[in-house]
């Protein structure tokens, strides 16, 4: 699962460090010859966008160094952790609901992929079948009912 992830971070890395080393210089080259540097609007958003790029890059390293802490000895096996499906019985929608916890990259709401991160992630951490989650929201408190769970052990067992 972080394999992929990675892969993705990577490409990501590899694209910015080639604009950052190829493209961005010489845009910035075209910008200086075309005289006066302090009302030059190409010279000032290639040093914009070579400012973004250079922030990216550190972001992502970062979030690749974070990945490769993950060790997947250390999700639990009889609880929820990254990777678990869950199916949840909402007391306040008086409704069966289903997430998947994954990373932040991963995340896509409308197809029940939740971030570990995220306030119903967060609460369903290390929740057993039978346990119930509470979920601080803005509306209030929401009551989770875990029913169900599927761990990434499980999954890969399968």
């Amino acid at each position: 699962m972080t394999e992929h992830i990675k892969k993705k971070l990577q490409d990501e890395i590899n694209t910015l460090e080639y604009e950052l080393a190829h493209e961005l210089p010489r845009e910035l080259k075209k910008a200086v010859a075309l005289g006066d540097l302090s009302e030059n609007a190409e010279y000032h958003m290639a040093k914009q966008r070579q400012e973004y790029v250079k922030a990216r890059l550190r972001q992502l390293g970062r979030r690749m160094a974070d990945l490769s802490l993950i060790n997947m000895d250390n999700i639990p096996r009889d609880k929820v952790g990254l990777g678990s499906t869950v199916r949840v019985f909402d007391n306040d929608k008086n409704e069966e609901v289903e997430y998947k916890l994954v990373t932040t990259e991963e995340t896509d709401v409308a197809a029940g992929k939740i971030s570990t991160s995220s306030p119903i992630g967060r609460a369903l951490l290390n929740k057993k079948i039978g346990d119930t989650a509470v979920v601080v929201t803005p509306n209030g408190k929401r009551e989770l009912e875990v029913l169900s769970l599927s761990t990434i052990h499980d999954e890969a067992d399968a």
